[in-house]
């Protein structure tokens, strides 16, 4: 392989830079205690985000570029911070990563600063940046932007476990914006094309490119809102069986579930929990913190379903609003926003960005999908059972980690995540 361009091994220094210090910066807001819990098995701490993070870079980068030579910071953290690779050996267990009180936050600091110096000497010296491991840095990067978003939603968890209901950030930069007008996109059916195609980075479940009929379809314009999600509420929805598929009833009765994850009823008024506090529940905000099950209870509720995925990317590809325009990590709100700007033209909007839209689509290979050689072949493929798609990017997603063909995927009764819904129709 021919060593990549300076230009190019300056850029992907450079992002290797900002992404690593965006993970900082998210754990800013943070006490040392705070980046040590862990409130549920499905969560980690704050620590063990950044260390495992930079386990990544450490164990499939600077360990195959140096070979014998390399030198771990620490030979206990292969262990400790390992997270799912079974090629590489033995894993702490996974609802025990809050009981690593040491190392300390102070020395999981230490390791980032030691392995990003020398990432930061691989970066320099192109002669030794193979294209197979430039792509890896690539796969690093984006790694660490899935955790980046699974900081906020652990940090979110683990605060609404506290009586004292603490903001992340203490601000409220959200407004209440006039309801818009329910709308529906129609998508004409046909053979489609989905899955990745170009140039640039993308996981290796986006792909191959493959063709799929579909029948023509309607998609909700926008996602939806708590004042939909209210009404299902207040007519039933959690008290009638028919709505349900038996894992869903199930779900509803052994979790008393009646609302979606976070909300409370104070006063006769039902206020959720945020990173920003506890506020009012807004009408117009895109419902956020349900399950698959309940998604799916309320399109059978409202008359309709939730999509496919393959509709779901061709309704986004040909009829939504840019991914530039969404609410995103970036926007620093952390939270689902009404939409801003109506529009006639497209009338889809709020495509990418504020929620994942859950789909009916089991999270399964496409047509001649083979997973990459290797540990990093675990990435994605042998999580391919029980597990739903959903799509479109949160408001705690990074802009920059998007696109219309990513796979996001969760188990059925998973809610602790900005999960929303669309829905479809057929016509």
């Amino acid at each position: 392989m021919q060593p990549r361009s300076a230009p190019a091994l300056a850029e992907l220094a450079r992002r290797y830079l900002n992404v690593r210090s965006t993970s900082i910066a998210l754990a800013g807001p943070l006490s040392a205690e705070d980046c040590a819990v862990q409130s549920m098995p499905d969560a980690s701490p704050v620590k063990w985000h950044l260390a495992h993070t930079t386990w990544f870079f450490e164990t499939f980068i600077l360990e195959r570029v140096n070979g014998s030579k390399h030198r771990p910071f620490q030979p206990a953290f292969r262990v400790l911070f390992n997270s799912y690779y079974n090629a590489v050996g033995a894993k702490h267990p996974r609802p025990e990563r809050g009981l690593l009180t040491r190392p300390g936050l102070g020395d999981v600091l230490s390791y980032r600063h030691h392995v990003d110096a020398a990432m930061a000497d691989l970066l320099a010296r192109p002669e030794r940046l193979a294209a197979e491991v430039r792509d890896l840095v690539e796969l690093g990067l984006h790694h660490e932007q899935q955790h980046q978003e699974l900081i906020l939603t652990d940090v979110k968890h683990m605060l609404s476990r506290n009586p004292l209901r603490p903001a992340y950030e203490p601000a409220w930069p959200l407004m209440k914006i006039a309801a818009r007008t329910p709308a529906w996109v129609r998508v004409a059916g046909g053979i489609h094309e989905i899955g990745f195609a170009g140039g640039g980075f993308y996981f290796d479940n986006e792909g191959p490119r493959h063709k799929t009929l579909l029948r023509d379809f309607e998609m909700a314009a926008y996602p939806v809102s708590n004042g939909e999600y209210l009404q299902f509420m207040a007519d039933g929805g959690y008290e009638r069986p028919e709505f349900w598929l038996s894992m869903g009833w199930d779900f509803v009765q052994s979790q008393q579930a009646r609302a979606p994850m976070y909300w409370e009823r104070v006063d006769d008024e039902w206020r959720a929990f945020t990173l920003h506090g506890m506020v009012p529940v807004d009408a117009n905000t895109p419902v956020t913190h349900i399950t698959y099950f309940e998604a799916d209870a309320f399109a059978r509720w409202a008359g309709a379903r939730l999509p496919t995925e393959a509709e779901w990317e061709v309704f986004a590809v040909n009829s939504a609003d840019w991914i530039d325009e969404g609410n995103f990590q970036e926007s620093r709100m952390l939270h689902p926003v009404p939409p801003r700007t109506p529009r006639i033209s497209p009338r889809a909007q709020q495509v990418f960005g504020d929620v994942w839209e859950w789909t009916s689509s089991s999270y399964s290979p496409y047509p001649g999908f083979a997973p990459a050689a290797g540990a990093v072949g675990e990435y994605n493929g042998k999580f391919m059972c029980n597990q739903y798609v959903l799509r479109g990017g949160s408001c705690a997603t990074p802009i920059s980690h998007i696109r219309p063909t990513y796979r996001n995927f969760f188990p059925a009764d998973a809610r602790w995540q900005f999960s929303g819904v669309r829905l479809a129709r057929d016509v």
